[in-house]
Parts: C-alpha cells; structure tokens; sequence
C-alpha cells in the first residue's frame, strides 16, 4: 500500500500545551478578629522544599505570634499538606488548605499568624478567622496563568527584517533582542502552541533564507483578571 503523500507547507500539528493557575505573587494580609490580629502570607512554589522554606521564613520573622499555622498544594493537589500549629485539630490547618483548593490555584503556600488577643473564639470562629485571613493574602497575591514560551532565534537579511518587524506581532510572538551584523540576528519569545505557526511564517516571509531554532523553553505568566 502506497503512503498517503503529506500536503506541502502543511503546518505543525498542534501542541498540547500544559497550563498552571499560581498566584501572581507574593503577598500579605491582616485583619482582627475579637482582638487577635491574623496574618495571612501567601506565595507561590513549585516544590515542596520551596514550601518549607517559606514557612520557616515566616515562624522565623512571627517567632513571638501564638501560632503560625500553614498549608500548601502542589502538583495539581496530588501533595497537600497543613499544620494546626497548635490550634484545636481542625479549626485551622485543614481550613487553611480548603481555601488554597477553592481558589483555583496551584503550587501554592498560605501560613496565617495568629497574634492571641485574650478572647477565645471558639472552633466556629477560628475556622472562619483563619479561612478569611487566607482567602484575603491568595486576593492580595492575585491569580496568573503561567504557560510555557520558546525562546527562539534566527538570522535574515535587513530587508526581510523589515518585513519581520512589522508582521510578527501577527504571529502572537515578541521580539526580544536584534543584533545588527553583517546580517540580524534576532532572539524571540513565542508561546509554545505557536512556535509551529511562526516557523512557517518566517520561512515563508524570507522565501526560505531564515529558519527559527528553538534556544530555550520558559514559563511565563499572564495576569488572570487585570
């Protein structure tokens, strides 16, 4: 059986493409309940080691708060782990956690500090004081989609960099660097689901003289809601 001969300048299959919603960045907020000041610190990780780091930054800088209750998410939920710090079981840690899983985020670490102000609140109260003072650091902090970008490069003509210039914002990809030697040598930034599309693009805009090479993959973020 013959192969089915493949159509000319047919362009690259689609890339499936893995996206993550974090935190934007790092990020504090404090508010009181009944007299005790709650803390909540939210950033986000990518490894469980980047967690503890910041939770012994934290114990570390509140050493003289009461308690400094945490919890952080991980690998799409597959790791999620949480203290009480010595709050009643479950009326803070596990709270905390609900919190970063109802956010829509990933790869995340919230602590709360709780500063006692001499007015015990109940297991009621303590969950909803220690889920509020989370939820305000993670709207503090904001959302971003984070997706991965190829740093690409290649080298044309000044002529065909002309060309270049006005048309690759038409690709979704950003020039980022141009050297101007006896050809130009320019590095681009491109989402990796349009890396195909611009290839094609180049080529076809300098008939053939330019190809793109792949130099690194990176993760960018976009803002969610700004």
């Amino acid at each position: 059986m013959k192969k089915k001969a493949e159509p000319k300048n047919a362009e690259p299959a689609a890339v499936a493409v893995e996206k993550r919603v974090t935190l934007a960045r790092e990020a504090h907020a404090e508010m009181e309940e009944r007299k005790s000041v709650f803390i909540g610190h939210a950033r986000p990780v990518t490894s469980e080691e980047e967690a503890r780091a910041f939770i012994d930054e934290i114990r570390h800088q509140y050493a003289d708060a009461t308690h400094n209750v945490y919890a952080y998410l991980l690998n799409g939920g597959a790791v999620a782990r949480y203290s009480d710090d010595g709050e009643p079981h479950g009326t803070s840690g596990i709270p905390t956690l609900n919190v970063l899983k109802m956010s829509g985020a990933m790869d995340l670490v919230v602590v709360v500090t709780r500063y006692f102000g001499g007015i015990l609140l109940g297991a009621g109260g303590l969950v909803r004081a220690y889920s509020a003072a989370a939820k305000l650091a993670i709207d503090e902090a904001g959302l971003a989609v984070f997706e991965p970008w190829n740093i690409v490069g290649f080298t044309c003509s000044y002529s065909d960099y002309q060309k270049i210039t006005a048309g690759l914002p038409k690709t979704g990809a950003v020039e980022e660097d141009a050297d101007f030697g006896e050809d130009v040598t320019v590095t681009a930034a491109v989402k990796v689901e349009d890396t195909g599309t611009l290839m094609t693009w180049i080529s076809e805009t300098t008939g053939g003289r330019s190809a793109v090479e792949i130099l690194d993959t990176v993760e960018r973020a976009a803002p969610i809601g700004e």
